[in-house]
C-alpha cells in the first residue's frame, strides 16, 4: 500500500484507544478515533462514581496520543464496499482498515419492570444516573443489586461500605466467575458490611416495581433503587452493517481478530469474538486485544500475513469496599484456580491493578505523541482540538 494509511477506530475504551496508540506509532498511518463521549471512561471504576469516591473520567488528552484525531460522534452504519463510516451528525468517515471496538453495555433484562424501574452501572451515563437516584434516596432506605458477578459484588459493597443497606440477589450462585474457595471471602466480607445475600434455588427475579423486587419463589423484596448489573449487552452496528456476527452480536472473527467478512476490518475488545478461541469480556482482555488488532493491520500494511492473538490472564481483582478485595488467580488460559489474595491486601492489588492499567494508556499515548513531536504541522502536539457532531468525508488513499 503507497502513501499514506487512514485507519479509523469505532471506539475510545480500553480496547479502542490501546489500538489508536500503537497504530499512531507509526509512520504514513492516520487514526481517527470515533466515540460517542469527548472523554475516556474508567469502566472499572464506574462502581466508585456511583458512591463518590472516583470520577472514572479521564481527558483522551492524556490518555491517546496527541496524533489521534477524535471525532464525538456515533456512527450508524459501517459501508465495508465503500470503506465508509456513517455518523449520526450525519457526515461520514473514510478508511483505509477499520478497528471495531464498540464494547458492551448493559444487557435487557427481559423481566418485567426491569426496564423502566432499574439502574445501571454499565456506562457512564447509567452509574450518573444511579448516583444521582441514590443521592435523592435516604440513606436508610433499602438498596437491591441484582446479579453476582464481577460488577454486582463490587456495586453492592461499595454501597454497603458507604452505609447503605444492600440486598444482593444472586440468581443461582455467588461469584459464579470465581473458584468455589475464593467465594468464602467474599462471602465473608460481604456479610461483614451487612449485605443481605440471596442466592439458589428461587432467587432469580421475577418482576421489578417501583419499590420493591419480586423473586421466582415469590418473595417480595422491598428496594428503594434497584440495580441490574446480570449480562452484556453489545452494540448491533456490525450486524447493521450486514456483518457476520455471532449470537450476542458480536463480530465474528478469525484468529488474526479478522472480521471473516473483510480483512480491512479488525475488531478489538468485547465486541468481537473467535468462535474458537472465546475469551472473557473483561478491560483485562480488551489492552492486550486492542495492540493486537493494531499488530494485525500493521503487519497486513507491511505486506505480511498476520499473526494468531495469543492471550494471557493472570486472574480477575475484585475491589470489596474501599478497605476490602479479593484477587482470585488462574491459570494463563483464563481458568481459575483456588489461589487468591483477600482483605486489605486484596483491595491494594484491585488498586494497582486499575492504575496500572491507566498508566499502560498514558505510556501508549506519550510514545504515539513522540511521533508526533517529529512529524508535520498536522502531527504537532498543538495539532487541532477534538471534533464534535459531523465529520466530512475524507478522500480515501489509494491502496
Amino acid at each position: 500500500m503507497n502513501g499514506n494509511v487512514e485507519v479509523v477506530v469505532i471506539g475510545g475504551g480500553y480496547g479502542g484507544v490501546t489500538a489508536a496508540n500503537s497504530l499512531a506509532r507509526r509512520d504514513g498511518v492516520s487514526v481517527t478515533v470515533v466515540n460517542p463521549r469527548p472523554d475516556f471512561v474508567e469502566r472499572i471504576r464506574l462502581h466508585q462514581l456511583v458512591t463518590g469516591s472516583d470520577d472514572a473520567v479521564e481527558g483522551f488528552e492524556r490518555v491517546m496520543g496527541k496524533n489521534v484525531r477524535l471525532v464525538v460522534d456515533t456512527a450508524t452504519r459501517i459501508d465495508a464496499a465503500e470503506r465508509q463510516v456513517s455518523l449520526a451528525g450525519g457526515g461520514t468517515v473514510s478508511y483505509d482498515y477499520l478497528v471495531y471496538a464498540v464494547g458492551s453495555g448493559a444487557a435487557d433484562p427481559g423481566v418485567p419492570g426491569a426496564a423502566e424501574f432499574a439502574h445501571s452501572v454499565s456506562d457512564l451515563e447509567g452509574a450518573e444516573r444511579l448516583r444521582s437516584a441514590l443521592d435523592a434516596t435516604p440513606a436508610s432506605a433499602p438498596v437491591t443489586v441484582v446479579g453476582a458477578g464481577p460488577t454486582g459484588l463490587e456495586t453492592a459493597a461499595e454501597l454497603a461500605e458507604a452505609g447503605r443497606k444492600v440486598t444482593l440477589v444472586c440468581g443461582k450462585v455467588l461469584g459464579p466467575s470465581l473458584h468455589a474457595r475464593v467465594r468464602r471471602p467474599v462471602a465473608r466480607r460481604l456479610a461483614k458490611l451487612g449485605v443481605t445475600v440471596h442466592e439458589g434455588p428461587g432467587t432469580k427475579v421475577a418482576e421489578v416495581t417501583a419499590d420493591g423486587v419480586r423473586l421466582d419463589d415469590g418473595r417480595e423484596l422491598p428496594s428503594a433503587v434497584t440495580i441490574w448489573t446480570a449480562g452484556f449487552h453489545i452494540p448491533d452496528l456490525a450486524a447493521r452493517s450486514g456483518l457476520r456476527t455471532d449470537a450476542e452480536g458480536r463480530l465474528v472473527t478469525d484468529t488474526t481478530l479478522t472480521s471473516v467478512d473483510d480483512e480491512r476490518i479488525v475488531a478489538a475488545g468485547d465486541a468481537g469474538v473467535m468462535p474458537d478461541h472465546p475469551f472473557r469480556l473483561s478491560c483485562q482482555a480488551a489492552t492486550q486485544l486492542g495492540p493486537a488488532a493494531a499488530a494485525t493491520i500493521l503487519r497486513r500494511i507491511a505486506g505480511k500475513k498476520a499473526a494468531p492473538v495469543r492471550m494471557f490472564f493472570a486472574g480477575q481483582c475484585l475491589s470489596l469496599g474501599r478497605k476490602g478485595g479479593v484477587t482470585q488467580f488462574s491459570y494463563p488460559n483464563d481458568k481459575v484456580n483456588a489461589l487468591s489474595i483477600s482483605g486489605r491486601t486484596g483491595a491494594g492489588v484491585k488498586e494497582i491493578a486499575c492504575v496500572f492499567t491507566l498508566n499502560k494508556l498514558v505510556s501508549g499515548a506519550r510514545k504515539a505523541s513522540s511521533r508526533a513531536s517529529h512529524g508535520d504541522s498536522t502531527d504537532r502536539p498543538d495539532a487541532p482540538q477534538p471534533e464534535h457532531g459531523t465529520t466530512p468525508s475524507s478522500t480515501r488513499p489509494a491502496a
